[in-house]
């Protein structure tokens, strides 16, 4: 697969509360267009005056959760990038609230990877590529059954595994 030709030219939103973080998101995404906001108030009058082919978002420091709410209400395909949020509840609120992808920002070199399975499924949910990438990566930081300890994590599991049984 190549990102680049997948992202040549997509218009991306890139939000995080560290300058330093929108800043490696640009260069990694390098082929994009690309509007930073590194707070909360920028980031709201981004997604209400623009249109996104996808929006990054960080989750702390930036109200990234009721960024993600606007982002998905808008119909924006929207991918979480986190650090200290990176824990199983954040990714269920993730899920729950809308969200298309959840990397950790140990893995920000790799995003275009990652942003180009969104693109190549139209920007919907890419959580089966995701487990199967970065599976032993959240077994490694949530525990190696993290999503027994949860049973909404069991249930999308399931689910993930009859909508691949329909396709």
């Amino acid at each position: 697969m190549d990102s680049t030709k997948l992202l040549k030219d997509k218009v991306v939103l890139i939000v995080d509360d560290e300058v330093d973080v929108t800043d490696t998101v640009a260069e990694v995404l390098d082929m994009c267009f690309i509007r930073k906001a590194n707070d909360y108030d920028t980031a709201r009058q981004y997604l209400l005056s623009y249109t996104f082919d996808i929006v990054v978002l960080d989750i702390m420091g930036v109200n990234g959760f009721d960024l993600l709410k606007l982002s998905v209400k808008r119909g924006f395909p929207t991918v979480m990038l986190t650090a200290y949020a990176l824990t199983p509840e954040a990714l269920e609120k993730s899920i729950k609230l809308g969200a298309v992808s959840f990397l950790p920002k140990e893995k920000m070199s790799d995003l275009d990877e990652f942003l180009a399975d969104v693109v190549l499924k139209g920007g919907q949910p890419v959580w089966d590529k995701l487990f199967e990438k970065l599976g032993g990566f959240f077994n490694k930081h949530f525990g190696p059954d993290w999503k027994q300890r949860n049973q909404f994590f069991e249930d999308f599991e399931q689910s993930m595994m009859q909508s691949k049984e329909v396709e």
